[in-house]
């Protein structure tokens, strides 16, 4: 099978040594993706707009791989302030309210940037075309 690597052009792709996506046949996984643009924090100090952020950036990194958010199976979020779970389960709900798919929440005590509360990871399955 053939694989396809995405970048989003973050600078931290090239240091780490990762992509935003891969896919493989028709599965896509998406990288823990945060509200970050280049330097810029968006949502600084607030879960719903950095959740929803994340989620548009992993709806675009999809197209680019010939998916949407449909065919999304599983998400991961890691927040920082398990507290705040409504506010970031708000803004899934609103990007998956009628998907569902299985999803995973759990509290990290930190994540790249300390201004960054939540990062999301995906996993999508393509149907194959018959």
């Amino acid at each position: 099978m053939q694989r396809l690597n995405i970048s989003s052009g973050a600078v931290w792709e090239s240091k780490v040594g990762y992509s935003r996506a891969v896919r493989i046949g028709n599965v896509v996984e998406v990288s823990g993706t945060v509200s970050a643009d280049g330097d810029k924090i968006v949502g600084a100090g607030d879960p719903y707009e950095q959740a929803k952020h994340a989620l548009a950036k992993i709806e675009a990194v999809l197209v680019k791989a010939g998916a949407t958010l449909h065919d999304v199976v599983r998400t991961r979020m890691f927040v920082t302030d398990i507290s705040k779970w409504e506010e970031v389960g708000r803004a899934h709900g609103e990007f998956f309210g009628g998907i569902r798919p299985v999803t995973t929440m759990v509290e990290v005590s930190a994540l790249i940037h300390p201004d960054l509360m939540v990062e999301i990871e995906a996993t999508a399955i393509v149907p194959v075309q018959s």
